[in-house]
């Protein structure tokens, strides 16, 4: 057995949406880029992740890289995809199956992506035909209760949202590059109360990829080893309020993000207040108030006063999605988690250029939340 897994490379081909190329090739792209961070051949990689939705055998991106005849793994779990693919490449290492693994994730998601027959997550047809079955109309909901439970007004919805908008302004791969100002925002049409079109994500393509190495040898291949302290998934519990559900459960139980979180932490051995920067699931401006909570970065209610004071901006006590997150860069989702690792060891090598956080950080977090149910956690260190 090992001791300890470090990310020795990464690569990302930018988000967006690119006519004509396939994502198998988007795939190859950022892994590519990842080997060459890592100054390494792609014939010494020695077992292989690869995560996508639309792709329905993501490891045949092998045939674009090399046929080397390595143990390589197709792998979804939602919008956990890449933090499942990473712990599987980490926990290859640590067994001892491999010295060096990749994951690697790709998407080209078509506008209007994510509809499907409510049976994948064990609803009746009756529910999307009575056009219940949209992640909008949930996240609308969802985030509207905990603003009137939480006394989080709008406009700190449109601070949030503008603040990842401006941050994906200095990302040369993000998808939207174009700053918004806060009135903008919360002027455009509502898609879900109290939702405006400028609060959401939306589906569209890219890759990325992450090397991974035995934490003894990583010092052979990179000056800067970024090191994995956790990786963490939890599925709900009874009574979770979860993604697209028809009901709202008597008595709640908290997120799984909350017990992925606190699994992490402890894992890792430290706790939210040593955390230098953060990758927040910002499907939509309401889902990163929400999440700075269930990950244990503040308390309900109290994203109010601290983003308004800029807590969450580049320059603030909590940097939180300085690449953009999902609001600028989309979310294909096979690629989208490991995107947010990729920024984090940016981040933390400290070569992320004009959104490079102060103070020398040395913790990163990565957190994921996956439909039906399913929140993910990463801990990454120098």
């Amino acid at each position: 057995m090992t001791t300890g897994v470090s990310i020795i490379g990464v690569g990302l081909h930018p988000f967006g949406r690119f006519p004509g190329k396939q994502a198998l090739d988007m795939g190859a792209d950022a892994t590519r880029l990842a080997l060459a961070d890592a100054g390494i051949e792609w014939s010494q990689v020695q077992r292989g992740f690869a995560g996508s939705l639309e792709v329905s055998n993501p490891d045949s991106v092998v045939g674009k890289l090399g046929l080397t005849g390595i143990p390589f793994f197709g792998v979804f779990n939602g919008c956990a995809t890449a933090n499942t693919s990473v712990s599987m490449a980490r926990t290859a290492i640590e067994n001892g199956e491999a010295d060096i693994a990749i994951a690697i994730g790709f998407d080209k998601h078509p506008k209007g992506a994510f509809s499907a027959d409510p049976s994948v997550i064990g609803l009746p047809s009756w529910y999307a035909e009575q056009g219940l079955f949209l992640t909008t109309h949930f996240f609308g909901m969802k985030i509207n209760r905990y603003m009137h439970d939480h006394g989080i007004t709008q406009g700190t919805l449109a601070k949030v949202a503008a603040k990842n908008f401006r941050n994906g302004s200095m990302n040369e791969k993000a998808w939207r590059r174009k700053p918004m100002t806060e009135e903008d925002i919360l002027a455009a049409p509502y898609l879900n109360y109290p939702l405006t079109q400028y609060m959401y994500c939306a589906p569209d393509e890219g890759a990325a990829a992450v090397v991974l190495c035995r934490r003894d040898l990583a010092h052979k291949y990179t000056s800067t080893p970024i090191h994995i302290d956790a990786c963490v998934l939890r599925t709900r519990t009874e009574g979770a309020f979860e993604m697209q559900s028809p009901s709202l459960p008597v008595a709640a139980a908290p997120s799984p993000t909350v017990f992925a979180s606190k699994a992490a932490f402890e894992a890792a051995g430290i706790g939210p207040e040593d955390v230098g920067v953060a990758q927040l699931q910002d499907t939509d401006a309401g889902s990163e108030i929400i999440h700075m909570a269930e990950n244990g970065f503040c308390a309900d209610g109290d994203q109010e006063k601290l983003i308004a004071e800029g807590f969450t901006e580049i320059s603030g006590a909590l940097p939180v999605n300085t690449d953009g997150g999902l609001m600028s860069n989309g979310e294909p989702i096979g690629a989208s988690g490991l995107r947010q690792i990729h920024e984090i060891v940016l981040q933390l090598r400290g070569t992320a250029g004009s959104r490079q956080v102060k103070g020398d950080p040395q913790v990163g977090y990565t957190h994921l939340y996956g439909s039906p149910g399913t929140g993910a956690v990463t801990i990454l260190s120098r």
